[in-house]
């Protein structure tokens, strides 16, 4: 069962619901993008670099070279930094937004072992036990109670590791395809 977040959900439908402190920064122009369907501008280069996961569900309306994107299981770029840290240093990006979703499938993942571990020995050729070993190695470190809380942890220890850069949590709705922003 998923854990319900302290935090709360704002949905950016106009303008105006972009917080003060976004405005004239790639994060605002995301979030028009995607969820205003603003008319994309050209780009040399990435203005912000966005963390999300993999999940075939999701597709940001954004323009070409806008940003970087990194996917990975659940958002989680644990051990996978130094991406991020080439699109800080080499990309000269200060604003990373991170993107969980609803319906997340590294949530409650231990409930997902048997599908899991039959589709590796089906479609990869392993066996039962190297399956379940795989399993058993990786799922604790991948799964997360809750999309919300995750993105803001995330976010929080992202920003303490690269204090000059900013960091925005978001969520993503599968059931609406809208961009949200995390709220205390």
């Amino acid at each position: 069962m998923t854990k319900v977040s302290t935090y709360k959900l704002k949905s950016v439908i106009s303008e105006k619901d972009i917080p003060e402190d976004l405005l004239n920064t790639p994060v605002a122009e995301l979030l028009k993008y995607h969820n205003l369907c603003l008319k994309f501008k050209t780009y040399e280069k990435a203005e912000m670099a966005v963390v999300m996961c993999m999940d075939n569900r999701k597709q940001l309306n954004i323009p070409n070279r806008f940003a970087f994107i990194l996917r990975t299981a659940g958002a989680r770029i644990t051990g996978n930094e130094f991406k991020l840290s080439f699109a800080i240093g080499f990309g000269n990006i200060k604003h990373v937004v991170l993107i969980g979703h609803t319906n997340c499938g590294m949530i409650n993942l231990t409930s997902k072992k048997e599908v899991i571990v039959k589709g590796l020995v089906e479609n990869a050729g392993w066996t039962k036990e190297q399956a379940e070993n795989h399993f058993i190695s990786f799922a604790p470190f991948f799964e997360i109670e809750n999309e919300v809380d995750f993105t803001v942890s995330e976010s929080k220890r992202l920003k303490e590791k690269y204090p000059k850069v900013i960091f925005v949590p978001m969520v993503y709705k599968v059931e609406d395809n809208l961009l949200y922003l995390i709220e205390s």
